[in-house]
C-alpha cells in the first residue's frame, strides 16, 4: 500500500492528475515504491517495458550511449514527474536507460492496470493522450533550445526552471553536478564553466552548488533575448 505522502506526491504527476479520482485512487492502490541508490541502474536500454515510473524523490536521468561511447543525456526528471508512459503502454523495449542521479524512490505503475481500466473506460484515452503530448512538447523546447540559443542562454534557462520566484534576487541550489548539467544542457563540461563565467556579466553568481541571482527579471529577459545579441551582452 502507498503511504498517503507518496500518493499525493504521485498524484501531481501529469498521468495521475489528468485521471478522475476513483481512477487514480485504483492506480495508486495496485503499485509499489522502490529505492535506489545513487548511480544505481533502474532499467537498461533494450529492455522491455511493462512498468512506468513516478518520482516520488531524488532525482533520476535517461540517457543513450552513442557509437562513439559518449554519454547523451535525453532528459532528467524529479520530485513528482512521471517517465516511461509511451513505452510502457506499448510493451515495447526501452530506447534509453534510466540511471538514478541521487538517492532516489521510485513509484512503479504497471501498464496492465492502466489497460485494464481503459476496457472499461474508454475515455481514459484523452487523459494518456494528453500526458504523452506534454512529454512530446518538453522534447521539442529542448530542440529549439539547442537549436536557437546560446550556451549561456541554456544555462540561463536551466537555472530559471529552479527559481521559485518571478522577481527579485533568488538562490537556487544545483540538483545535480555539473557534468550531469552540462549533458543535460548539451554542453561539455568545460562550456558550461565559460556559460557560468558569462553569466556573471548579467548577474548570476556560481559558488559550488548554489546559483545566486540577482535579478530575475534580468535574467528571463536574457534567456529571451536573439541568440546573436545576447552573445555580445556576455563577451
Amino acid at each position: 500500500m502507498v503511504a498517503r505522502s507518496d500518493g499525493e506526491i504521485a498524484r501531481r504527476s501529469n498521468l495521475i492528475a489528468a485521471m478522475p479520482s476513483d481512477v487514480a485512487h485504483a492506480i495508486l492502490s495496485q503499485s509499489v515504491i522502490r529505492t535506489y541508490d545513487r548511480g544505481e541502474t533502474i532499467f537498461l536500454q533494450g529492455e522491455r517495458s511493462e512498468t512506468f515510473f513516478i518520482v516520488i524523490e531524488g532525482w533520476i536521468k535517461l540517457y543513450r550511449i552513442a557509437q562513439n561511447g559518449a554519454e547523451a543525456v535525453v532528459a532528467c526528471f524529479s520530485e513528482g514527474q512521471s517517465f516511461g508512459e509511451a513505452v510502457a503502454l506499448q510493451r515495447a523495449a526501452f530506447p534509453v536507460t534510466a540511471e538514478a542521479v541521487t538517492d532516489c524512490r521510485l513509484m512503479h505503475v504497471r501498464a496492465a492496470v492502466l489497460f485494464e481500466m481503459i476496457q472499461n473506460r474508454p475515455e481514459l484515452v484523452v487523459s494518456i493522450m494528453a500526458t504523452l503530448y506534454q512529454h512530446f512538447q518538453a522534447l521539442v523546447a529542448q530542440i529549439e533550445q539547442l537549436k536557437a540559443q546560446t550556451g549561456s542562454q541554456r544555462v540561463a534557462e536551466f537555472l530559471l526552471e529552479l527559481c521559485n520566484c518571478e522577481t527579485g534576487s533568488a538562490t537556487v541550489r544545483l540538483p545535480y553536478d555539473k557534468i550531469l548539467i552540462a549533458g543535460r544542457l548539451g554542453m561539455k563540461p568545460e562550456s558550461l564553466s565559460r556559460a557560468f563565467s558569462r553569466l556573471r556579466k548579467v548577474g548570476v553568481a556560481v559558488n559550488h552548488s548554489n546559483a545566486a541571482i540577482a535579478d530575475v527579471e534580468r535574467l528571463r529577459a536574457f534567456a529571451a533575448q536573439d541568440p546573436a545579441e545576447a552573445w555580445s551582452r556576455v563577451q
